[in-house]
């Protein structure tokens, strides 16, 4: 069930303008103040501990500035993904991020979550493709950093620095984003029945022979073929996007290293699959390991995989990330195992493994930290990037690792 957001107090800005008025009238009664977009990923972390007043950003719907000849597009923090896409799909045109419920999640959510989908593989999260954000301050002062070309400059990178923060720092008002051409054709192909150990080789094939896929995707359910030499149960999805030719060419040589293609309707199931396994169940975690390491991540998530009710693994086996997800029976033991698979996690690949808790049922969430263990060095990073940005810790308090 996902978290709902209360307070005595709400505040729905129109503009930048409205919500700095907003942000200043929190900061002189000293409120506590919570942030809502489309209202996607509010389970994400611990819920805002003790909130005065929630600023929601829907009203906040505007596309502000959009240059096709330059693939750059300026939006108010309210805009949804399916409205940006649709603006710019016109042109030809696309935003390459495909973060789940795009008629609902907001840039704003996107920005502050770092919300990702399998495009990921080709065209980077969040952060790699912003390059400008309007962010209005814990005591209302608007900040500007970036621009509205594509260039890097030297310096504090306000833009970068507000991605995945759960708007702890500031409220994002405006985002400027770079484009990409909107892909003339796309094709999926896929190995079925791959055990870890094959996926991991056969993801070193596709780079080795230079394809370039938008997206790499393992999907599995339990039980999940674990033991190295076991048997295969993940089928490994690949999905070209581009020229026609380009494609062909691509899906050719793909199909020559073992791989069969999808026809258009198996695509759309096999993708459909795959919002389906990442979203389902009462409990959705998010893995991370090193891509080397898959064989180790799946060995790590058998207790927990035991643990649940149709139980499903999504992988994104290029990028080391994966998700898991399922309905609860038993949430003593959903515990116990999620402890086990983030020790096991940590264990075998160092500070690239974690295990983040995106949604649970209430037993289980106040039975574990979503976030786990923080480095002591990041921490603190983090910890002095909230003191500058809000030294009375009156944003979404709470809500970050660490307590942030």
């Amino acid at each position: 069930m996902a978290t709902v957001l209360e307070a005595r107090v709400e505040r729905t800005p129109a503009n930048a303008d409205e919500c700095a008025q907003a942000m200043s009238e929190c900061a002189r009664e000293r409120w506590r103040v919570g942030f809502v977009g489309g209202a996607t990923e509010l389970s994400l972390g611990n819920p805002p501990s003790g909130l005065d007043a929630v600023i929601r950003t829907r009203g906040m719907a505007r596309v502000l500035e959009y240059a096709p000849s330059d693939m750059v597009i300026t939006v108010e923090a309210g805009v949804t993904l399916a409205e940006v896409h649709a603006v710019v799909g016109a042109e030809r045109q696309m935003l390459a991020l495909d973060a789940p419920h795009p008629d609902r999640a907001t840039l704003g959510g996107v920005i502050a979550t770092g919300a990702f989908g399998p495009r990921r593989a080709r065209y980077g999260a969040v952060r790699d493709l912003i390059i400008g954000v309007t962010l209005v301050r814990a005591d209302g002062v608007v900040a500007r950093g970036g621009g509205k070309v594509v260039k890097n400059v030297a310096g504090f990178d306000l833009p970068k620095v507000v991605c995945g923060s759960l708007g702890t720092l500031g409220l994002v008002a405006t985002a400027t984003f770079r484009l990409h051409p909107l892909p003339d054709a796309a094709a999926t192909v896929v190995f079925p029945g791959l055990s870890a150990e094959a996926v991991v080789s056969q993801v070193e094939r596709l780079r080795q022979a230079q394809l370039e896929p938008t997206s790499v995707v393992a999907l599995g359910k339990h039980p999940l073929p674990a033991s190295p030499g076991g048997g295969g149960g993940l089928d490994l999805g690949v999905r070209f996007e581009g020229f026609e030719r380009a494609i062909a060419h691509q899906v050719e040589r793909a199909c020559g290293l073992g791989a069969e293609r999808l026809s258009d309707e198996a695509a759309v199931a096999f993708w459909a699959r795959h919002d389906q396994s990442r979203m389902q169940g009462a409990l959705r975690i998010k893995v991370a390991t090193l891509p080397s390491r898959l064989v180790a991540l799946l060995k790590a998530l058998e207790p927990l995989m035991d643990a649940l009710r149709g139980g499903a693994f999504v992988g994104y086996a290029s990028l080391g990330l994966g998700f898991v997800s399922g309905d609860v029976a038993d949430a003593p033991a959903v515990i116990a195992a999620l402890r086990t698979a983030r020790e096991a996690l940590v264990s075998v690949s160092g500070a690239a493994g974690s295990l983040v808790v995106e949604e649970a049922p209430a037993d289980v969430r106040a039975g574990i930290d979503p976030w786990g263990p923080a480095a002591a060095g990041s921490l603190a990073v983090m910890g002095e990037l909230k003191q500058r940005f809000d030294p009375e810790r009156r944003l979404n308090p709470g809500r970050f690792i660490g307590g942030l």
